[in-house]
């Protein structure tokens, strides 16, 4: 499976074209429902302790809503995450990935869902989030992201003499 070259507004109202975040590098995208659900809080902590490890490892990180700039700006600062927060209020792309949280009626959201990307947008792993324990742990992502940088680095293996 392969993602679409979504457009989108970042957390600064700026328009994002997937791939130009992607980059050369392999990417985390999450999707996730709001900052209101304690499920979406606890697996961000998990992720802010992970980013400075990713950051080091040539590794990109994406989170994708439907809240408009200003609430992932604020979500986003309060968390104290430096990776680019993506924004669907209209929901255009929520209805172009099929993500869309149809038990939450309220909202309207994204399912939770988690994409281990190349940089092709070809996913490499996805984990359906919808329930807890369906989100990857950061072993699992660790073992994804070795495993993925392994195919495409192609110094992986040390120089020798």
């Amino acid at each position: 499976m392969k993602l679409p070259d979504l457009e989108l507004l970042d957390h600064t109202g700026n328009l994002r074209r997937l791939s130009e975040l992607v980059g050369g590098d392999p990417t985390v995208l999450q999707t996730y429902r709001g900052p209101w659900c304690p499920k979406e809080q606890s697996f961000f902590r998990r992720l802010i302790a992970f980013q400075d490890d990713a950051e080091v490892a040539y590794t990109r990180m994406l989170s994708l809503s439907v809240d408009p700039p200003e609430v992932a700006a604020a979500f986003r600062a309060g968390l104290g995450a430096r990776w680019t927060f993506l924004c669907d209020p209209e929901r255009t792309a929520l209805e172009t990935l099929g993500l869309r949280e149809t038990t939450d009626t309220t909202h309207d959201p994204y399912v939770p869902a988690v994409f281990v990307l190349r940089p092709d947008l070809e996913v490499h792993r996805h984990y359906d989030g919808y329930w807890h324990w369906g989100r990857p742990t950061l072993d699992e992502l660790v073992h994804d992201l070795r495993e993925l940088s392994m195919a495409l680095r192609p110094d992986w293996e040390a120089p020798t003499p």
